[in-house]
């Protein structure tokens, strides 16, 4: 993987990319003038992380990059502001005080909705087991800038791990957690979903497990959570009860 910068880069610029050029094993190479195809050209590779102040931006086979953004997170924390009622909050129960984990992480979407809603005495950790996705994830919590510090915040408060969330869930102790939730690669992509055509590049595709379900309904007080698409037959399999919500569909296990 090629790492480079801006046309003109800062030293502090140069500094922040060396460092994620190290941590992820790639090749830090000066940007100069050359465009990101004439960098692949040259150096014979087609995965590119380029580091601006921007933010991580990643390119892989296309020139469209895959990079943090709240999105439709944003708007749902700015309604949640306001007063209204998220579904997926009300859905888990999620209250303040709360510790959540997200088991796949994607983008940070729900981890940005689950942070806001715990506050800052609640939890959310955020597990990602694929390295370039976690670390383009977690510098862009760490530097996103919205208009609102409590938003900020919520971002800041997430805690990221790179790990397997199977193995993640094994460590944790019985009823250690109120809320584990699950959001993977839909087994089958809606047809609207092309936002996120370059995540679905890069993000791990496997199938949910019987035995990371198992694990999380341990691990879990309050509510085990599953995000798909309405026509899936994860549902079925896994053993969640489908709760419908437009055209994503939820499945929710309540630990005995």
């Amino acid at each position: 993987m090629i790492v480079t910068t801006p046309h003109k880069p800062s030293q502090d610029q140069l500094v922040y990319a060396q460092r994620i050029a190290s941590e992820l094993g790639g090749r830090l190479v000066p940007r100069k003038q050359d465009s990101l195809t004439l960098l692949r050209e040259k150096y014979g590779d087609n995965c590119l992380l380029v580091a601006d102040e921007r933010g991580l931006r990643y390119y892989e086979e296309s020139e469209e990059a895959l990079y943090f953004h709240p999105s439709m997170a944003y708007v749902r924390v700015k309604r949640m502001r306001k007063g209204e009622h998220d579904p997926l909050i009300t859905l888990t129960g999620c209250e303040p005080g709360d510790a959540v984990v997200d088991c796949t992480a994607g983008l940070g979407s729900d981890s940005i909705v689950f942070s806001y809603a715990v506050g800052p005495v609640g939890t959310v950790t955020a597990i990602e087991s694929e390295p370039i996705l976690y670390t383009v994830v977690r510098e862009g919590l760490q530097s996103y800038h919205t208009e609102h510090a409590d938003v900020n915040e919520a971002l800041r408060r997430i805690q990221m791990r790179n790990t397997n969330h199977l193995e993640y869930l094994k460590q944790l102790p019985d009823k250690s957690v109120d809320i584990v939730y699950f959001d993977p690669m839909f087994r089958k992509p809606m047809h609207d979903s092309s936002a996120i055509q370059p995540l679905r590049g890069l993000a791990n595709n496997a199938a949910l497990s019987e035995e990371s379900v198992r694990q999380a309904v341990r691990a879990a007080r309050k509510v085990v959570v599953l995000k798909e698409n309405a026509a899936s037959e994860e549902f079925k399999r896994l053993g969640f009860e489908r709760r419908h919500i437009n055209k994503i569909a939820y499945g929710v296990i309540l630990p005995t």
